[in-house]
């Protein structure tokens, strides 16, 4: 009897991918904003019965349930993780709590999509390494910006070797007026600004795409003279629900240098506060036969017959779509957890990202380059 069929003993059949199946058991733990991409999708889902959620909040998690057509609302956590019916779990909690929570969910047999980053430190996210090993289940990175469409174009580009050996990126995430306050400005609570929140997403895109090797010196910077710039109230822009003006004690912006062991090098900005002309979004590989541009839009540059090109692929979302690079992220998650797909953002790439994170932190702080262990 395989993993599928065993843990989903007497669940509730449903036509699917492979005619009729038993439905993958998942539940969401966190139900604020970022969780409604999850549940969405999840609903969407043939393959998947959304068996449970839970948040401290339990208004909330009730309103979420009845919206999204989920059977149970747990009191607790231990509750959650203890439901039979639950064979995977999201994690969609503030960033100091992802780590605990991700290896308190394997320990009770679950497979694991959280949403990144994957730890506040590399000591975090090392210790999530071992809670997968020792338990033999997934734990998927929510790199969620890897499954979008110019995404998954640009991967297979890369693989089929038309950008040759990649050898330089760069990565921009640049917000004027960002800084979405509450948690995320609680460096306890959230590990750190920009770096950790959204120039994640661009450093990971670059690194993916330049086939993951390995960080081994940092050089960088941070600046925090802006705050999240509450007196700005004439550009509108996201706030948490515990938003305060008067607090923020992570970077307004950090920069960095990053190089690797096969001699590739990546070049880092971002930002929650900068006075800057307009946001901006770029994520940039440079190869020796052809470079691309996935963000602000998927381009090509390369040469033919002595000739320099710009090609521009013709696809329906030339950058990402949140609905449909969410809806893909779970659709692989599931399919790891039913034993139908490969690992595309595991634990390994989590961790190593974490290490570069804490590198520029430290880079930053020492005033000095740091060469990673």
């Amino acid at each position: 009897m395989n993993e599928r069929t065993e843990r989903s003993e007497g669940r509730e059949g449903m036509p699917g991918r492979h005619g009729l199946v038993s439905r993958l058991g998942v539940g969401v733990i966190g139900v604020g904003s970022i969780a409604d991409m999850h549940l969405g999708a999840y609903a969407a889902n043939l393959d998947v019965h959304l068996a449970g959620v839970f948040d401290v909040n339990q208004e909330r998690s009730a309103q979420k349930a009845e919206t999204f057509g989920v059977t149970r609302v747990h009191p607790t956590l231990d509750g959650l993780l203890a439901d039979p019916e639950i064979d995977a779990v999201s994690i969609c909690t503030w960033n100091d709590t992802h780590a605990e929570i991700a290896t308190a969910a394997l320990d009770a047999g679950k497979h694991v999509l959280v949403e990144k980053p994957l730890s506040r430190t590399a000591g975090e996210a090392q210790a999530l390494v071992d809670a997968v090993a020792r338990n033999d289940r997934h734990l998927q990175v929510g790199f969620v910006r890897r499954f979008g469409a110019n995404a998954l174009v640009l991967r297979s580009f890369v693989d089929a070797g038309m950008l040759g050996d990649v050898y330089h990126a760069r990565a921009t995430n640049i917000r004027r007026l960002g800084n979405p306050g509450g948690w995320f400005a609680d460096r306890a609570r959230s590990g750190g600004g920009p770096l950790i929140d959204i120039g994640v997403h661009v450093l990971d895109l670059c690194w993916y795409f330049m086939g993951t090797p390995r960080a081994v010196t940092v050089s960088a910077v941070t600046h925090s003279p802006l705050g999240n710039r509450a007196n700005v109230t004439s550009l509108s822009r996201y706030k948490v629900a515990d938003y305060d003006p008067t607090r923020s004690d992570v970077e307004d912006f950090a920069a960095a240098l990053i190089r690797f062991d096969n001699g590739a090098s990546l070049t880092l900005e971002t930002s929650y506060s900068l006075h800057a002309l307009e946001d901006r979004l770029e994520v940039a590989v440079f190869g020796e036969r052809g470079g691309a541009e996935l963000e602000p839009a998927l381009r090509i540059a390369t040469e033919m017959q002595d000739t320099v090109l710009n090609v521009a692929p013709q696809i329906d979302n030339l950058s990402f779509d949140f609905a449909e690079g969410f809806a893909n992220e779970i659709a692989h998650f599931v399919a790891l957890c039913l034993g139908e797909a490969e690992e595309v953002a595991p634990v390994s790439h989590g961790a190593e990202v974490m290490r570069m994170l804490d590198g520029i932190y430290e880079s930053a702080r020492t005033g000095r380059e740091i060469r990673l262990s």
